[in-house]
C-alpha cells in the first residue's frame, strides 16, 4: 500500500468525502486526522444507517471517582490517552460520564474491533431465526466462492473463535500485511472484494489447532451472516437489536463502496451512551422489545473461553475477549472499549484516539483504567 497522496490528506483534513478512499488507510492517518475523522467515518467511506428506537434509559446513578494506581486524574489519563468518552453503568445506572477530544452525547465514534462482538452478537441471532442451522457448518455452506481453498474445511465456529488455521498478519503498522491488503484484491463481478482476496489464503494450522487474530475472518462472518439472512447487517442489527431495545441515535456501519458488503470486522459508529445500552442488552440476557434476541445458551457459550491466546486468566470466545472471572470485552486498535462484567452487573466503554493503534504501554493504561473503575464501584455500591 502506498503512503496517502498529499490531495488525499488534504480531503481527509478538510472532513470531504471520498467515495473510492480504501478503507484500511485508516490504519496510517496522522492523530489531527483520526481525531477529526474517528467522529465522521461517514464522510470518508459509505456507510449504511442502523434505525434507532425509543430510548431505553440510562439514569444517573451514584458517582464514582476511579483512583489510579500511579495517583494520575481520571482528565489525565484522559488527556494522555486522547480519550475522546468514558460511560460506566452499574445496574442500569450511569456511575461516570466523561467527554474529551470535544465530543459530546451526541457524537457518533468509531469502534474498530468492537464491531466482531456485535457481528458475533448477530450470530446469535440468525440462530435463533434459524438463518445460520449450525455453528458446525462449514463456512462455504454459505460462502461457496471459499471452496476450493483452506477454509473448504473450516466451520463457523473456527471463524468464531479465529481457529481456521488459515494464514494470516494481522500487523497494523505494515502496509503489506494482510489486514492493511484484505480490500485491496481484484474485483470479480458478484463476488465481495473480501472473498476475492481471502479465498486463495494459504493454510498454516490445522483447523481449530491454533488461535491466530484475524480481522478478515470477521468480515467473512459478516457475509455469512447476510447470505443466510439476506439482511445488511445494519438492518438486522436495527431489527433485532438496535430498534427493539431502544437505542438512543441512529449508528452506521461502514460498506464497501462498490460491493455493498460491509466491514464485519470493523466499521460501526455509534454514540457513547449507545454502546454502553448494547453492554447493558447483554446483561440484560440478550432481551428487546420484551422478547429474546440470541438462541438459547448463546451469551454463556460466545462469552466463556474457547481458544487460548497464551495471557494467563484471560482467552478467547466467539468474537470477545474472555476473563476467567466471567468478564468479557469487545477491544478496538485506537483504544476502544467496551467490558461487560456480569458479576458486577457493570458496563464500562471507552472511546479514544490512540496515537497507536496498539501497544503494550497503550494496553496495560487501558487495563489499569478499568481496574480504578473496578475498585471505585467495589468501594462504593
Amino acid at each position: 500500500m502506498k503512503h496517502l497522496s498529499l490531495a488525499f490528506v488534504a480531503l481527509l483534513a478538510a472532513g470531504c468525502a471520498t467515495p473510492h478512499a480504501r478503507r484500511t488507510d485508516v490504519l496510517f492517518w496522522n492523530q489531527a486526522q483520526r481525531e477529526a475523522n474517528f467522529r465522521a467515518m461517514d464522510t470518508q467511506y459509505a456507510s449504511n444507517v442502523v434505525k434507532h428506537g425509543v430510548a431505553h434509559p440510562l439514569p444517573a446513578g451514584k458517582p464514582i471517582v476511579p483512583a489510579f494506581d500511579d495517583g494520575i486524574s481520571l482528565d489525565g489519563y484522559m488527556a494522555d490517552h486522547h480519550v475522546a468518552g468514558i460511560m460506566v453503568v452499574q445496574d442500569g445506572k450511569v456511575r461516570l460520564e466523561r467527554y474529551g477530544l470535544g465530543a459530546d452525547a451526541r457524537t457518533r465514534w468509531t469502534s474498530f474491533s468492537v464491531a466482531k462482538s456485535f457481528t458475533s452478537t448477530l450470530v446469535g441471532a440468525a440462530l435463533r431465526d434459524g438463518a445460520i442451522h449450525s455453528l458446525d457448518d462449514k463456512v462455504v455452506r454459505y460462502i461457496p466462492e471459499l471452496a476450493a481453498g483452506a477454509y473448504r474445511d473450516v466451520s463457523v465456529r473456527q471463524l468464531l473463535t479465529m481457529t481456521s488455521g488459515v494464514r494470516w498478519n494481522e500487523d497494523y503498522s505494515d502496509p503489506h500485511s494482510d489486514v492493511a491488503q484484505m480490500y485491496e484484491g481484484r474485483r470479480v463481478p458478484g463476488e465481495p472484494l473480501l472473498v476475492t482476496y481471502m479465498a486463495p489464503l494459504p493454510r498454516a494450522f490445522a483447523p481449530g489447532e491454533r488461535w491466530v487474530y484475524k480481522t478478515g475472518e470477521t468480515d467473512l462472518i459478516g457475509i455469512l451472516i447476510n447470505r443466510a439472512t439476506g439482511k445488511t447487517l445494519a438492518a438486522y442489527l436495527s431489527e433485532k437489536i438496535w430498534r427493539p431495545y431502544g437505542m438512543a441515535s441512529d449508528a452506521l456501519w461502514l460498506k464497501d463502496d462498490v460491493d455493498g458488503t460491509e466491514a464485519g470486522g470493523s466499521g460501526v459508529s455509534a454514540t457513547l451512551g449507545d454502546y454502553a445500552r448494547l453492554g447493558q442488552f447483554l446483561l440484560d440476557g440478550g432481551i428487546a422489545g420484551g422478547k429474546a434476541v440470541l438462541a438459547e445458551g448463546w451469551l454463556a457459550d460466545a462469552t466463556k473461553k474457547h481458544a487460548d491466546i497464551g495471557t494467563q486468566g484471560r482467552g478467547y470466545g466467539y468474537q470477545w475477549w474472555t476473563w476467567d472471572s466471567g468478564a468479557f470485552a469487545g477491544i478496538g486498535i485506537f483504544g476502544q472499549l467496551l467490558h461487560v462484567d456480569p458479576t458486577r452487573h457493570l458496563v464500562i466503554v471507552q472511546l479514544a484516539a490512540w496515537p497507536v493503534a496498539t501497544d503494550d504501554a497503550q494496553a496495560k493504561a487501558r487495563g489499569d483504567f478499568v481496574r480504578a473503575v473496578t475498585r471505585a464501584i467495589d468501594a462504593n455500591p
